[in-house]
């Protein structure tokens, strides 16, 4: 039978062990949060790079989407290859996958981003992530359809606050005046379409091979699929140090920087979670638009940009 003194000291070691494992994951969520934020907020930025490109460089929209795939696929290539090559070996060499990451590359990742950055060429990086936010509201449609359900309370009501923030940043709240010009909010909603594509066709290979591969093989698909139409190298704009820092901002830092730690704070805090601190993202482009480039934003862009941002937390 074991002694007092021996009980005694098994739960001082149980106690110590919980008490390291509490501080452990207390330490990945911390971790997981500030590069979900961090992550959000590169990606935010992104938007007002490119915004500062059409204004100051007049730069052609599938030129720089081509250059954004092709550099920022790159980048993800080279660290599948040094870390996990079997991996990305094995997703170009299963048909079946490959077919899938070839229809993702071309219906998630090139549609939503010539939609995107179309977007902000039309309107502004603030309110183009915005409506980009609108991609939940077709996720939720499709999700509804699938689990042939129809949505809940608080899903109705963060649709009723998506429109209403919609129709706010369309009309400046007068319904006979358009802020923001039709061609527009069509892109605009272009783009929640393949955001939420890219949310949804990946989704059978994505556990297999993980974000990093998945996604770094689609952005240079899809890069080298539209600089065969493009020919990027043949009409390279006139960049000055400023334009260029702008597209190394909007390459590396909004793009694979971004898509690294938003995807590593998904690991350690969760889809949901990171969801709702992703909404950063529109906070972040509206703030560096503003700060950066001057947009400015009416109270009714605003409280549009807060109901749709409220319309995340309801609907994740």
């Amino acid at each position: 039978m074991p002694s007092a003194g021996t009980d005694a000291a098994s739960r001082a070691a149980r106690r110590t062990w919980r008490e390291r494992l509490n501080d452990q994951e207390a330490r990945t969520l911390i971790a997981g949060t500030i590069a979900t934020l961090v992550g959000g907020t590169f990606w935010g930025f992104s938007g007002t790079c490119a915004s500062y490109l059409f204004e100051h460089y007049q730069v052609d929209t599938a030129w720089l989407m081509s250059v954004r795939q092709v550099f920022s696929g790159l980048l993800f290539i080279i660290i599948a290859l040094i870390f996990d090559r079997a991996r990305l070996i094995k997703l170009w060499t299963t048909p079946t996958h490959r077919r899938e990451l070839l229809i993702f590359a071309a219906g998630g990742v090139l549609f939503n981003q010539f939609f995107y950055l179309a977007s902000v060429r039309l309107t502004n990086a603030g309110t183009a992530t915005v409506l980009q936010c609108l991609q939940l509201l077709i996720i939720l449609a499709v999700s509804c359809l699938r689990g042939r359900r129809a949505p809940r309370r608080r899903e109705v009501l963060g649709i009723a606050l998506a429109l209403a923030g919609t129709y706010l940043l369309a009309t400046g709240g007068n319904p006979d005046n358009l802020s923001i010009p039709p061609a527009g909010i069509a892109v605009g909603l272009l783009c929640a379409v393949g955001a939420a594509a890219m949310a949804i066709l990946p989704a059978r290979i994505l556990p297999v091979y993980g974000s990093n591969i998945v996604t770094g093989s689609a952005m240079l698909s899809a890069g080298v699929a539209s600089s065969l139409v493009v020919h990027p190298w043949q009409n390279v704009p006139a960049l000055q140090t400023d334009g260029w820092l702008a597209l190394f901002g909007l390459v590396v830092i909004g793009s694979f920087l971004a898509y690294l730690l938003y995807m590593q704070g998904v690991k350690d805090v969760g889809s949901m979670r990171a969801s709702l601190l992703g909404t950063i993202e529109p906070i972040s482009a509206t703030i560096t638009s503003a700060v950066t480039l001057g947009t400015v934003f009416a109270p009714t862009d605003i409280a549009g940009f807060a109901l749709i941002i409220v319309m995340v937390f309801l609907t994740v």
